[in-house]
C-alpha cells in the first residue's frame, strides 16, 4: 500500500531474512543482549559482533531506540527498542508508540530509506494483539509525512493470522486518515 510518498506493506517471515531493506528493528530488551523471540533470533543471525556493537549502549528505556550496523545480517543496521511489558510499563500505548517513532528518527537520522518492524512487545512482553496493531499502525501512519528519507516500512509477522489481522487494521486505519 502506497500512503504518500512510502510503501508500507506487510509481510509474513523472520525479521532476520529481511534482504533488501536497510534496517530490522530488533525488539531488544533493556540490556541489548541476545534472549528468546525477535532479539534472540537477530543476535544469532548477526553473530556475537552485535552483542559487542550493543553493549556499551545499554541499558535503555521503554520507548527508547538506538541504531548500530547489522553485522552478518543481510541489512547494513540494526534499530534496537525497548517495547513495554504489558501492565508494567506505563502509559504503555505511549511507550509502545515511541518504540515506532524513535526507530523511525534514528533511520531518518541516518538517512536510511526502508525499515522492517516485528509487531513489538506482542511476545513475551505481552502486550494484546489487536492494541497493539493499532499503536503502531497509528504512529507509522502520523509519522510519514514528516519523512524525508524512509521509502518503505515493513512490518514482518510471523504468522499469517498476524499478517492479515495487520492487513486489515492499515487499510481500515489508511483509509479513515
Amino acid at each position: 500500500m502506497r500512503i504518500d510518498h512510502v510503501e508500507v506493506e506487510c509481510q509474513q517471515g523472520d525479521i532476520a531474512t529481511q534482504v533488501g531493506m536497510d534496517a530490522v528493528v530488533n525488539a531488544a530488551n533493556a540490556q541489548l543482549m541476545p534472549g528468546g523471540g525477535v532479539a534472540g533470533a537477530l543476535h544469532r543471525a548477526a553473530g556475537p559482533g552485535l552483542a559487542e556493537e550493543c553493549a556499551p549502549l545499554a541499558p535503555i528505556n521503554p520507548g527508547q531506540a538506538v541504531i548500530t550496523s547489522g553485522h552478518e545480517l543481510p541489512n547494513p543496521f540494526v534499530i534496537h527498542t525497548l517495547g513495554p511489558v504489558y501492565g508494567v510499563d506505563e502509559p504503555a500505548e505511549e511507550l509502545l508508540a515511541a518504540c515506532y517513532r524513535n526507530s523511525l528518527q534514528r533511520a531518518e537520522e541516518s538517512e536510511l530509506r526502508s525499515v522492517a518492524f516485528p509487531a513489538i512487545s506482542t511476545g513475551a512482553f505481552g502486550y494484546p494483539l489487536e492494541p497493539a496493531i493499532r499503536v503502531a499502525v497509528d504512529t507509522v501512519l502520523k509519522a510519514i509525512p514528516s519523512l524525508e528519507h524512509v521509502r518503505h516500512i515493513r512490518f514482518v509477522l510471523h504468522d499469517a493470522g498476524m499478517r492479515d489481522q495487520f492487513e486489515r487494521i492499515l487499510e481500515e486505519m489508511a483509509q479513515g486518515r
